[in-house]
């Protein structure tokens, strides 16, 4: 299988509240809008990859996937993400692994995890060779 894009897609209980807190507390740019005038399906850049929150799961959200996010700084997100209203639900803090790590949650629920890369870690490593 070639995979030309992806995208990771959520059907929130509320689409205006899920689309402003990706769009105004996290920030998310735009990629494009969709469908109805009324009640469009926003898709978000994701790093390199997209966030599409559209349409909503009968009877309110549907199974809730978890978001991995790779920013540079961990603690000045989060003193931006609280600061927002953001629901904190794990300050940021380093990990057994070597990663920072701290964790949200949108207005659904779903687990948001903001990471921290730092130098000299694995990751940030080309081990092909």
């Amino acid at each position: 299988m070639e995979v030309l894009s992806s995208r990771v897609l959520l059907r929130p209980a509320d689409l205006e509240r899920s689309q402003r807190f990706y769009r105004e507390v996290l920030g998310l740019a735009v990629y494009r809008e969709f469908g109805p005038p009324g009640s469009p399906g926003v898709v978000f850049f994701l790093g390199p990859g997209f966030l599409e929150v559209s349409g909503h799961g009968p009877g309110g959200a549907g199974p809730s996937p978890m978001l991995w996010l790779q920013v540079r700084d961990v603690r000045a997100e989060h003193e931006r993400l609280a600061a927002a209203g953001a629901r904190v639900t794990r300050e940021p803090r380093e990990e057994p692994w070597g990663l920072v790590e701290m964790w949200i949650e949108d207005p659904d629920g779903v687990k948001i995890v903001i990471v921290e890369i730092p130098e000299g870690h694995p990751l940030r490593r080309d081990t092909r060779s």
